[in-house]
């Protein structure tokens, strides 16, 4: 159960660019391999990825150092500890980084690591993931919050908002759910190419048409779950506005639009939306620095809607610390890359469920085939994940790894 050898590897993401991964050999011959994912619309506050900065190589976006540190410093520290005491692991990554955002190993290096010690010690105990982490309590398989419509940063097109997503709000199980979100999917293809838009995609699976307004990928998003003979009391809708890409002095400025909105005028716009459509939660409503906005719309919104902080919160206690002083938002998004451990992964969801706010487990828009946040989801009950369209495998894997978790409780 010692660790003897730590590994890192430059490979790639879902966009074609570097990422990397980690492999944990123990003494007794078990093995567990990690990637870390990669964002898009990454938040200010968010743990440091580590790349090259090297023109001459993938447009500088290699990884080669963040893997140097994994195969010298990362390896010497860790080899010989017991691979099952996670929380040491994870402390000594943190130690040997010694920065706040981790901007010495990279976070990129740091989470493939101890995800990777997590699953070795899991093959070592001859248990799945998702049971190694949360022991007889992890049960609880997540209600998806499928991306079925991309634009923003996520897509080249003329839509604003980042990801419209749909909830099977009223499904039996996780499996009755994801088959109601993939047939609302193909439903909505077959509306866009009936109305002569394209059907190509976004960086998640979602599709990527050009639209009159954002309040139309709505409206067209209805017609695909009625389409798809559903209702919207069975089947929410949910959007990640993503508006800290939009956030410059002070002011909203909506780059596909061209318009500038102030915090009101964005809150009062929201709530007309969640007025007109069956929008249950709302993600990055407001910006990352906005947090007297995020109070306000708390306020006048928090009883009606999930309020779900990702730039504001980043994974991070110490942010999520100032949201529950400053009764800012009452969700949290959780992206392990953007704190760059899974202890702190898990403490995070653990501080949010104590002080009653909802959790939602994410992947990153450039994703890799690694499936460990499905079993974070079903370890920590979180309740909800986010990972992408039923198009791609990088999202599909996520899927499939939790209809097989599924089936394993239901056995």
């Amino acid at each position: 159960m010692k660790i003897i050898q730590i590994n890192g590897y430059e490979l790639l993401d879902s966009r074609g660019n570097p990422t990397v991964g980690a492999c944990c050999c123990l003494s007794n011959g078990s093995r567990g391999f990690a990637l870390s994912p990669s964002g898009a619309s990454t938040g200010a506050y968010e743990a440091h990825e580590l790349r090259d900065g090297d023109s001459s190589r993938y447009g500088g976006k290699g990884v080669l150092r963040a893997v140097e540190n994994i195969n010298k410093d990362i390896n010497e520290a860790l080899c010989g500890m017991d691979v099952t005491n996670q929380r040491a692991i994870d402390n000594a990554l943190i130690t040997l980084d010694g920065t706040p955002s981790k901007k010495k190993l990279g976070a990129n290096a740091t989470l493939a690591v101890s995800l990777a010690c997590a699953q070795a010690a899991a093959a070592a105990l001859k248990q799945p993931l998702y049971r190694y982490i949360g022991g007889i309590f992890g049960t609880t398989l997540p209600r998806p919050m499928m991306n079925i419509l991309n634009g923003g940063a996520h897509a080249a097109n003329n839509i604003d908002i980042q990801e419209f997503m749909i909830i099977p709000y009223a499904a039996k199980s996780f499996s009755e759910g994801l088959r109601w979100c993939s047939e609302v999917y193909h439903s909505l293809g077959k509306l866009l190419r009936e109305k002569g838009h394209t059907t190509g995609v976004g960086d998640e699976g979602g599709f990527a048409p050009n639209l009159s307004s954002d309040e139309e990928a709505l409206s067209i998003i209805v017609s695909a779950i009625e389409g798809a003979g559903y209702t919207t009391d069975q089947i929410k809708l949910a959007l990640d506005v993503a508006s800290s890409e939009w956030y410059h002095d002070g002011k909203y400025h909506q780059p596909k639009r061209n318009r500038d909105l102030t915090a009101d005028q964005l809150i009062s716009y929201y709530e007309e939306l969640c007025g007109k459509y069956p929008v249950i939660s709302l993600e990055d409503g407001l910006s990352e620095d906005d947090f007297d906005g995020w109070t306000k719309m708390t306020a006048k919104l928090g009883s009606k809607l999930q309020l779900v902080g990702d730039d504001l919160f980043v994974t991070n206690a110490e942010r999520l610390k100032m949201g529950f002083e400053r009764k800012a938002g009452n969700s949290i998004l959780i992206k392990p890359n953007q704190i760059g451990t899974l202890t702190e992964t898990l403490d995070t969801i653990s501080l949010a469920k104590k002080n009653g706010y909802s959790t939602v487990i994410s992947h990153r828009s450039g994703e890799t085939e690694d499936t460990c946040i499905a079993d974070i989801a079903v370890a920590s009950n979180a309740g909800q994940i986010k990972t992408g369209a039923p198009c791609r495998t990088d999202r599909t894997a996520k899927y499939n790894r939790l209809k097989l978790i599924e089936q394993a409780i239901n056995d």
